[in-house]
């Protein structure tokens, strides 16, 4: 009589590591999970912390973003270090959200919901990142060389209602989405394994996430309300004639 053949092997409950030779996609995955920490988390929370300025009011944000864009070599550090990895990071997310299947309504636990919204924040924060970047970066006042005009820029587009509705959402699930990541990547690299350190390790990750949170939408509140109607250009000696083909200086007046 033959014998029974062994019963196949079942996985363990929870967040499975990235383990080494698993299919073909293990490097693409492991960079992206790497990439959401270093360097795209590193400058989300440098870029919070910057914004957070203007909780000090237009003149102490504009010496922060003159500071930034006087670091050396700062535009090539702005496309290695930037946006070259959050492109990698958005995208390949994306593919991976759409390769995906959320089975919430079959399996309600929080690890399916975890999994759910992840995606979900990382649609958001995507698709808020393209129009911030053109807006901010790109299109209008050109701050690097006009970082005085850099509070009243953002005060001018959030003066719109649905602006300012977009960016309270986008910062909600962004640091949702980074926070979720940071214990995503602890327990997928072995760092925090089994149910008790991922346990504990989620009240951390918890905690960092809500701090980045009220910071951002304290920023956001300073630059509505506690500044209303900032100067168009609270530093204009330091502004440069030239600016990049195609850029506007705005005008921003009271409302």
């Amino acid at each position: 009589m033959a014998a029974a053949a062994p019963p196949a092997p079942t996985k363990r409950p929870g967040v499975q590591p990235l383990r080494a030779g698993e299919g073909h996609s293990y490097l693409w995955r492991r960079l992206h999970s790497l990439s959401g920490i270093v360097p795209i988390g590193a400058f989300l929370i440098e870029h919070i912390i910057s914004n957070f300025e203007t909780w000090n009011g237009p003149a102490a944000y504009a010496k922060q973003v003159l500071f930034l864009n006087s670091l050396p070599m700062v535009r090539l550090l702005e496309w290695v270090f930037i946006f070259i990895p959050l492109a990698f990071h958005a995208l390949y997310g994306v593919y991976i959200a759409f390769r995906g299947r959320a089975t919430v309504n079959v399996y309600p636990w929080a690890g399916n919901w975890g999994y759910l919204m992840q995606r979900v924040t990382g649609i958001i924060a995507f698709a808020y990142i393209i129009q911030h970047v053109w807006r901010q970066r790109f299109s209008g006042a050109d701050l690097p060389h006009h970082p005085g005009m850099a509070f009243a820029k953002v005060q001018h587009e959030l003066h719109n209602p649905w602006m300012l509705a977009i960016y309270v959402i986008a910062m909600i699930a962004t640091c949702w989405h980074f926070a979720y990541g940071i214990w995503l990547f602890a327990a997928k690299w072995g760092i925090t394994p089994g149910d008790n350190a991922r346990k504990k390790f989620g009240y951390v990750c918890a905690a960092v996430g809500t701090v980045l949170c009220v910071m951002g939408l304290m920023s956001i509140y300073a630059v509505v309300y506690k500044y209303p109607n900032a100067p168009a250009d609270v530093m204009p000696e330091h502004s440069i004639v030239h600016s990049l083909p195609g850029s506007a200086l705005i005008s921003t007046h009271s409302s």
